[in-house]
């Protein structure tokens, strides 16, 4: 790795002497005279550490300069190292620039070995800072991301979904993921990072709805110490975690679309600012993205860029509802079975005829995550080793029946159709009914109905949304 330095003194030949030493030893660096063109050069470029004097023309033996742009640094950011040097040594500067936020201190002229010892070891620590900041962030991350699983399908229409994944899951290439809510959007995308080339870097994800519009930028570009008012200390945006690796941006369609621009930028270029710095950095990033939204539709009502759906969907893939792959139910049903009587220590080892009939016959609006759930609370209600009819807390047991959530997703409003209904059914065909006008966007449905969103995200799931 090269690391670049900033040098900032005002004899151009101790500039000159320090860029070659540098240079020999391996680093790059940007040498300045001045405090201001120092200020400049860390506004608009990435160093990992500062070689500065303390004594410019203005005042050459006081240091008063020098500590003075130590705390403007500080301003700026508060990790990068600074090593001072002064040719008039005392022991009060040296305390003072400690106290200003130097991390260490050396004389004029300088020893070599000691200046590089001095450098090897800043950088070591700040590269271990880094990577400390970095794991507590994706570790924060990893306990809500969805963990590497295999793909349980034998139907037809998985089957082709999942030739198109392993055509694709190798490439660099961006890839849009549709389909109902509870289909395994997810899933398929932690699928596609295990089987690409980046697998063995980072995969980060992104709930797009549940994100503030005023932390968008803080949290997809990270943010400097004092950005805004509760910015207390650095934070690494998802694009610098997932670099070299893949982010997946779930709900893609409830980007506000004030933020749509920024979004598009970094994903032509992969170049972003963190929020309150003025330097571009780049990652090098797969974009996987998913909706249940219909963004055509988004598109036509200007809710939704064109330019981004097109950098966002250069492959689209559409994963069937359950009802669409039968085949697959008795798979899953088994799959969620055993998974969930280890789980419980139940002594459970198989589903019925009966019940699997059942589960067959039923419309499963919430799909795989619905199914997930009903195996869930049968392995714990059930009293049999196996799971019976009886133990599936399924109302309806015919494809021609039809359930709350199916209710939900009709667009029938007629007296007669709510006058049958129970409140919670009501309540689930309402958010239906609401969800379907704003195109899935959970963001507007709740506002529309007056929902906060932490309840609303808690309505969606019951439902199966």
């Amino acid at each position: 790795m090269t690391y670049n330095v900033l040098l900032a003194d005002d004899d151009i030949n101790i500039l000159a002497a320090l860029k070659l030493q540098l240079k020999v030893e391996g680093f790059t660096s940007t040498a300045v005279t001045t405090p201001n063109a120092a200020l400049f050069a860390l506004k608009e470029e990435s160093f990992d550490l500062i070689l500065m004097d303390l004594n410019y023309q203005q005042d050459t033996t006081s240091g008063n300069e020098g500590l003075t742009l130590i705390t403007e640094i500080r301003e700026i950011d508060s990790l990068i190292p600074i090593v001072a040097m002064t040719g008039w040594g005392t022991i009060d500067i040296a305390v003072d620039a400690m106290r200003r936020g130097a991390n260490d201190f050396i004389e004029k002229p300088c020893d070599n070995n000691r200046l590089f010892n001095i450098l090897k070891n800043l950088l070591a620590l700040r590269d271990s800072q880094q990577r400390s900041q970095r794991l507590a962030t994706e570790n924060e991350l990893l306990r809500t991301s969805t963990q590497p699983q295999h793909w349980i399908c034998q139907s037809k229409a998985m089957k082709q979904v999942m030739n198109v994944v392993n055509n694709v899951a190798a490439t660099d290439i961006n890839i849009l993921i549709t389909g109902e809510n509870g289909t395994g959007k997810s899933q398929l995308a932690n699928i596609i990072h295990q089987s690409s080339a980046r697998e063995s870097h980072s995969f980060i994800t992104l709930n797009m709805g549940a994100i503030n519009e005023a932390i968008f930028e803080s949290e997809l570009f990270g943010h400097v110490k004092g950005s805004f008012t509760d910015a207390k200390t650095n934070r690494i945006g998802r694009f610098e975690l997932a670099d070299q690796g893949s982010l997946f941006m779930d709900e893609i369609a409830n980007i506000p679309l004030s933020q749509q621009a920024k979004l598009l930028r970094v994903l032509e270029s992969g170049e972003y600012e963190k929020l309150g710095s003025s330097k571009s950095q780049k990652a090098s990033v797969r974009i996987i993205s998913a909706t249940n939204a219909n963004l055509d539709e988004m598109v036509s009502e200007k809710a939704f860029r064109q330019d981004l759906l097109f950098r966002l969907n250069s492959i689209e893939i559409n994963i069937p509802s359950l009802r669409h792959r039968l085949a697959d139910i008795p798979l899953l049903a088994n799959n969620f079975l055993q998974k969930h009587s280890q789980k419980y220590q139940r002594d459970i080892d198989e589903i019925s005829v009966a019940a699997m009939d059942k589960l067959l016959a039923y419309q499963w609006p919430g799909n795989i995550r619905e199914l997930d759930h009903l195996i869930e609370r049968a392995v714990l209600m059930t009293t049999s080793t196996s799971l019976q009819a009886d133990d599936l807390l399924i109302k309806s047991t015919s494809n021609t029946d039809k359930s709350v959530q199916e209710n939900v997703s009709q667009s029938s409003t007629s007296d007669d159709d709510w006058a049958h209904l129970s409140m919670e059914q009501a309540e689930g065909k309402l958010i239906g009914l609401v969800m379907k006008r704003f195109h899935g966007n959970a963001k507007e449905a709740s506002k529309a109905l007056g929902y906060s969103k932490s309840a609303f995200y808690r309505r969606l799931e019951k439902f199966g949304f």
